[in-house]
């Protein structure tokens, strides 16, 4: 049985608070109970921010869910050839810039696209987005997209900090020290995706399993096939640690990310968890914003998390965009806006790696709520 905290927050009645259908449904009317007028003036907030030009007396629907723009370009754009081309150079430096820039481009096809394209941020057509989520997460994740949005979108973001449900607790290995897991552990994850998506397959239909099988091998053979003819790397073992540099190169700070903003933060039980908006103020934790993670994992995994668990289908450049209107809301509703430095979190995990991340955490319940 896991032990229980117990934490205080102001009573406010219903007053500012977001449900779950006000979060996915039509936005309060103008006429809605007074309970809601915080939610339909967070709602204008938000209206205004992303469409400055439209008239916001009468909200109708949540527009500010919808993508700005498409960002798909801007990723293919990153994934030029200059970081293969680098490499066949003789020059240290240059080598060492190809493979940074290849690591780097590879980060923001496998976690910045494949996460915007589970879900659905990348464009309003539902044919593309299921091509994108494909792509990015098959071809280039090397990980099955039926399995990435069910642990993602369903259950990570359904049941953010529930334990036994969307408690992060597919990062924990507790068969592993504190040191071994922060500094050697992430080194594994290139080559352990591929695998555990592998052993999924046993788990879904014949028709699915052997379209992420090809879809992985064509992502995998056309890295490969890239570095030995565009590269110009003379033998297969020369290629294939090259691309278990380019595929760990961020693989610390993604690891690490993961775990900063959600393990350590309250915990909830399945049958006492909180409504929604105060589940994602609690349970979710923004870093600083650091260009090059920002760069290749997207503003909604680094500095816009809790941003993005209020609105997982608005896209990575909204996410910054409504970013103050978010913080100013929960901040005038007294409600917590989790922020904290990446090195901060890293020292707290390595003091308390033990409490964190081979205890059971302790269920947090809330008082104060009427």
């Amino acid at each position: 049985m896991s032990p229980s905290l117990t934490v205080g927050l102001p009573g406010q009645g219903n007053r500012g608070l977001l449900s779950r259908d006000q979060m996915n449904c039509e936005l309060p009317q103008p006429t809605a109970a007074k309970g809601a007028s915080g939610v339909v003036g967070f709602c204008r907030m938000l209206h205004r921010v992303v469409h400055p030009a439209t008239p916001t007396g009468h909200p109708g629907h949540c527009t500010y869910l919808r993508k700005d723009r498409p960002v798909v370009a801007p990723l293919f754009q990153e994934t030029d050839m200059g970081g293969f081309l680098s490499l066949r150079s003789e020059n240290v430096l240059v080598l060492a810039l190809g493979i940074i820039i290849l690591g780097v481009c590879h980060y923001t096809l496998t976690v910045k696209g494949s996460h915007l394209a589970t879900h659905g941020a990348l464009t309003e057509s539902k044919r593309w987005s299921r091509i994108w989520e494909l792509f990015f997460v098959e071809v280039c994740s090397s990980f099955s997209a039926e399995y990435g949005k069910y642990g993602h979108v369903k259950m990570h973001h359904g049941y953010t900090n529930v334990l036994g449900l969307g408690d992060s607790s597919t990062w924990r290995l507790p068969c592993l020290n504190r040191y071994v897991y922060m500094f050697l552990a992430p080194l594994l994850i290139p080559v352990l995706t591929p695998l555990v998506a592998v052993e999924r397959l046993r788990k879904v239909e014949l028709r699915s399993a052997v379209r992420t099988l090809g879809l992985i091998s064509l992502g995998l053979y056309a890295h490969y096939w890239l570095l030995l003819n565009v590269s110009g790397f003379g033998s297969p073992g020369s290629a294939l640690l090259c691309m278990f540099t380019t595929r760990s190169l961020l693989a610390h700070p993604y690891l690490h990310i993961n775990i900063f903003q959600h393990i350590g933060l309250p915990m909830f039980s399945r049958d006492k968890k909180p409504q929604r908006i105060h589940m994602m103020s609690l349970g979710v934790l923004n870093l600083p914003r650091l260009p090059v993670l920002e760069w290749a994992f997207g503003h909604s995994i680094v500095s816009c998390h809790v941003e993005h668990h209020l609105f997982p289908r608005l896209s990575d450049n909204m996410c910054l965009k409504v970013k103050p209107v978010v913080s100013r809301f929960l901040q005038e509703k007294r409600l917590p806006y989790n922020e904290d430095s990446y090195l901060a979190r890293f020292r707290l995990f390595l003091s308390r790696y033990e409490e964190f991340m081979v205890q059971t955490p302790p269920i947090t319940e809330l008082v104060g709520l009427q």
